[in-house]
């Protein structure tokens, strides 16, 4: 017999839980071995709030970038161990190395092997806590979708390939067309029930989508219901908003005539404030990065003599912002005259390639260039990806709403390039250009933040194209 209740988590609930948790369970690792053993490196005191505060920045920022707020990898006990131990490795050997901002190095060095179980220990425990409660079915979410078999079908599709923590309870068909057949939905409960409260309480939902883009689809005792539930409290989102939440995607292939209604593009692209510290930012991190690939340069240098031989740098005319060509510059990562006979897509495992030029796709070496372009205006270090004129027609016949990355600067990473692998097809483009307008869309100093993170992460996993 079904609940009737159901206590759930939203995926950003998870996060902060995790974030939030992962602190306490820190401080008080520390506070009880403090207490416990002869342990007086980090006691917690009103005088030494500042050290707090700096352990726990270093820690939210190596944890994030090695993605241990991953609900995936957080769900799963081996991803969760190993994450643990690599960020509080790289936290205590900061902390201990920064005695600025931190106390001096303890006399007795069994006090730093007490500092990093202490913290270690803790928050593995908790963890495990959330895998074994959080994470479990109990408090996954019950959806209740709503429309016509193909939408549902979208719908279902996106929830099972994105999360877990999603249980679809069951649909209702509300299309005139009552012998429409979508070959998946076999999975869900079909519910001819029109008195939804009773469905609710039954199946115990804790949200309704609903999959429909036309209104009249959506028959009047369909409608009264559900403006019956609304009064209630209880959430009904539209599938589109609920796409875009669960794949950070804007869905634009299900997107018809009424496209401006799914395109409020951030005020972030008009903003001078945000264009302006926005172009600092570029700047200042292409002129860092251009001195830190100063470190690599021999490497590169004897690498490229070796099993690169030919020209070490190349040229290529891309698409830039407002549709304006310009010259992209980067490391040869393929044999010289690769494309003598036109343009053609790179594939994963391309043969054009060579063995340094495949280390140097991986390492994101190959980008390091692209700071020039920044420098001079023609890129930004987030943005779309610039793709070749030949690409760009092809695809804009193609693809609707192609075009509106053009919108902003082409970059030299982007939302697409961190959620998603490197692109062969159209289908792969049309995979990338929902990134692309989800970040154009959703632009701000946050999702900025976020994918230089996640591009740290891309680099130091060496998950590079």
């Amino acid at each position: 017999m079904a609940s009737n209740s159901n206590i759930h988590f939203e995926i950003s609930e998870r996060k902060l839980l995790l974030r939030v948790f992962d602190v306490i369970a820190l401080l008080v690792g520390l506070y009880i071995v403090s207490n416990t053993f002869d342990f007086d490196y980090f006691r917690l005191t009103h005088e030494r709030w500042l050290w707090s505060v700096v352990l726990i920045v270093y820690y939210m920022l190596f944890s994030t970038i090695l993605e241990l707020y991953n609900l995936q990898k957080s769900s799963r006990y081996d991803t969760t161990f190993q994450g643990i131990v690599l960020s509080v490795s790289i936290t205590v050997l900061c902390y201990l190395l920064t005695p600025f901002f931190t106390p001096e190095l303890p006399e007795n060095r069994l006090q730093i092997l007490y500092f990093f179980l202490a913290i270690s220990v803790a928050i593995f425990l908790w963890r495990c806590a959330y895998i074994f409660f959080i994470s479990s079915p109990r408090f996954y979410k019950n959806i209740l979708i709503i429309g016509t078999l193909e939408e549902i079908k979208i719908m279902s599709e996106a929830i099972e390939s994105n999360t877990k923590y999603f249980k679809i309870v069951g649909y209702i068909n509300s299309s005139d067309n009552q012998k429409e057949i979508a070959p998946k939905l076999a999975n869900y409960e079909e519910i001819t029930s029109l008195n939804l409260k009773e469905v609710v309480r039954s199946k115990a939902v804790s949200e309704i989508i609903i999959a429909s883009n036309q209104r009249e689809e959506l028959h009047k005792p369909l409608f009264d219901s559900l403006i019956g539930l609304l009064e209630t409290g209880l959430p009904i989102k539209e599938y589109i908003q609920v796409y875009e939440e669960l794949t950070f995607r804007v869905p634009v292939q299900y997107i018809g005539k009424d496209f401006y209604k799914y395109f409020p593009f951030s005020r972030s692209n008009q903003n001078k404030l945000y264009l302006f510290f926005h172009r600092l930012f570029d700047v200042l991190l292409s002129v860092l990065g251009l001195l830190i690939s100063l470190i690599f340069l021999p490497l590169v240098l004897i690498g490229n003599a070796i099993a690169n031989r030919g020209p070490l740098f190349y040229t290529q005319e891309r698409v830039g912002k407002n549709g304006r060509p310009f010259k992209i510059y980067k490391l040869r990562s393929m044999v010289v005259d690769a494309e003598k006979n036109g343009a053609v897509w790179a594939t994963k495992n391309d043969t054009r390639i060579t063995k340094f030029g495949r280390f140097l796709r991986r390492s994101r070496l190959d980008e390091v260039p692209q700071f020039i372009n920044v420098l001079k205006g023609e890129m930004s270090m987030i943005g779309p990806r610039p793709e070749r004129p030949s690409f760009v027609k092809e695809l804009s016949e193609q693809l609707s709403f192609y075009e509106i990355r053009h919108v902003v600067k082409p970059g030299v990473t982007g939302w697409a390039q961190v959620k998603t692998d490197y692109g062969a097809s159209v289908e792969d483009s049309l995979r990338k250009l929902q990134y692309d307008l989800y970040y154009i869309k959703h632009r701000s100093f946050f999702l900025d933040i976020n994918i230089i993170v996640k591009t740290l992460s891309t680099v130091l996993f060496y998950r590079g194209r």
